[in-house]
């Protein structure tokens, strides 16, 4: 297959993943149509995953077999792939990428998500990237050369220092917001953040399960609002047991449709309150 002819292959992509993103920015369409997904991979053959069945498809070498709307594993010894395609596109619309802005992206893997968003915030603006797996944020970084506003930083992201940042975008289960995404957060700056319980599925891969919120700061605090359920894997500097048993009890109950606030205190009163744990609470005003 010609460059030309994959090139056509990665625009009819481009339009399914946004449509089934459910949003119509054509800057997303656009990126995804330009960034070249196995840039972005390690060497082929490349495993496909298969959400739906819980399978995996075949080795593949051919990269046209890379433009649908699957994971593909990326760091298979620990069960690691890079996410679907549509859902993971639907959270960065939520995250509102202006260009100027300065994004942070916890859990940049191989760097392909990385890229759609540096094409987002564009040459005037600058992307922050950390991964924690010494060995994928190496291969970021080199996959992510060419783009100079885009810096990898390895280590764990509930723990660096930010600069202050427009967005934040967790890639990662975790289960409370680390003090160092809300802090870096500008005003009107949005944190996309999956809150997560911890599970071990039939092949002994950890993974964590939740929903996804974006919070929002405010003059008078943080706005809050479920955007979907998740199955994700977990955030491994977020795992907090105390903070886990909160969410547990909230997700046994009713009202997370309800969420419209992150307090940073754990006083308000229960019925406020979908989810109280240790110094934070997600409450219905």
């Amino acid at each position: 297959m010609t460059e030309a002819e994959r090139a056509i292959v990665r625009n009819a992509y481009a339009k399914q993943i946004v449509h089934a993103a459910g949003t119509d920015d054509p800057r997303l369409e656009e990126a995804l149509a330009t960034i070249r997904r196995e840039d972005f991979l390690p060497p082929p053959p490349w495993q496909i995953m298969h959400l739906a069945s819980g399978s995996s498809a075949g080795p593949v070498a051919d990269a046209v077999y890379l433009y649908q709307d699957a994971p593909v594993a990326i760091l298979a010894e620990k069960r690691l792939n890079n996410g679907q395609p549509s859902f993971l596109t639907r959270l960065i619309a939520a995250g509102n990428f202006e260009a100027g802005a300065h994004a942070v992206h916890i859990g940049t893997g191989t760097g392909y998500y990385t890229a759609v968003i540096g094409r987002l915030v564009g040459p005037t603006g600058r992307v922050t990237g950390i991964e924690i797996e010494p060995g994928l944020a190496a291969q970021a970084a080199s996959n992510l050369a060419r783009f100079p506003h885009v810096r990898v930083v390895s280590g764990d992201g509930t723990a660096l220092p930010l600069d202050p940042a427009d967005v934040v975008f967790v890639n990662a289960g975790a289960a409370r917001p680390a003090d160092a995404w809300l802090d870096a957060l500008k005003p009107e700056g949005r944190l996309i953040l999956p809150l997560t319980l911890g599970f071990t599925t039939e092949q002994g891969q950890a993974m964590t399960r939740g929903a996804v919120f974006r919070i929002t700061r405010q003059a008078d605090g943080y706005a809050a609002r479920c955007l979907s359920r998740t199955v994700i894997y977990p955030c491994a500097g977020s795992r907090d047991r105390d903070a886990e048993a909160a969410l547990a009890a909230a997700f046994a109950k009713d009202g997370i449709g309800r969420v419209t606030r992150l307090h940073r205190t754990d006083d308000l009163p229960e019925d406020r309150c979908w989810l109280r744990a240790p110094g934070w609470s997600l409450a219905y005003d």
